[in-house]
């Protein structure tokens, strides 16, 4: 389903879309569905120090916010904060990507997109973030990528998105970023940046798609699709 649906609820203008230069994409639950991958990834951790596994809401916490966050979020214990992180820092995160599952299309569109659009990720990831993009094929399919590392404030602050725009020497109204979550919708909003609700309409954003094939007509471009093989 694809909607042109503002904040206000009035229709968003084509003509505003042909200003964009940049598509930026957070990465867990936009690029990737990382559900499985996160909970094997926290219960290790919270396993090694003899805790019980994630619960729906722990899960729901984590699958937005930082690691290092996370993990105080589930500790709550400053001396298991201290083994939790010394813990993380030593795994492999190799063993939880065979959980990730790349969303259709994404390929595809980052294909079709460059090099008329400048594409970037802004994701509270950290030092996970290079080994998913190799081991998944994407090296090269993006102009920038912004982690948690990269920043002082991750989000919901607007830090990753202003970092885009001060890359690129655009202004706000020159991208697109496409978020699943309460913390990329606060920060796009911050930042001044047009927000594109991927599969989750409680959000408030310009745009709300059920597919990242329709970020294509958001920007009205006529492109036939193959069929997905990735």
């Amino acid at each position: 389903m694809f909607t042109v649906i503002s904040q206000t609820g009035r229709q968003t203008p084509k003509n505003k879309m042909k200003n964009i230069k940049v598509v930026a994409f957070d990465c867990d639950g936009v690029m990737f569905d990382t559900t499985k991958a996160n909970i094997a990834y926290y219960n290790q951790i919270l396993d090694h120090l003899g805790q019980p596994p994630l619960t729906p809401d722990q899960f729901a916490y984590c699958h937005s916010h930082t690691a290092d966050q996370s993990i105080e979020f589930l500790c709550n214990d400053p001396d298991d904060i201290r083994a939790a992180q010394s813990y993380r820092k030593n795994m492999s995160y190799l063993p939880f990507l065979k959980y990730m599952v790349m969303e259709p299309h994404l390929k595809q569109l980052l294909k079709m997109l460059r090099p008329t659009y400048k594409t970037a990720v802004a994701t509270n990831r950290s030092d996970t973030m290079d080994r998913v993009l190799s081991e998944h094929g994407l090296e090269g399919y993006f102009d920038l990528v912004v982690s948690s590392m990269d920043v002082e404030h991750p989000k919901p602050h607007p830090d990753p998105l202003i970092k885009i725009l001060d890359h690129f020497g655009i202004e706000p109204n020159n991208a697109l970023y496409v978020g699943d979550s309460n913390l990329d919708e606060i920060a796009a909003k911050a930042a001044g940046v047009p927000f594109v609700a991927y599969q989750n309409r409680s959000l408030s954003a310009e745009f709300h798609i059920h597919s990242l094939k329709d970020i294509t007509k958001i920007l009205d471009l006529e492109i036939r699709w193959q069929e997905d093989v990735t």
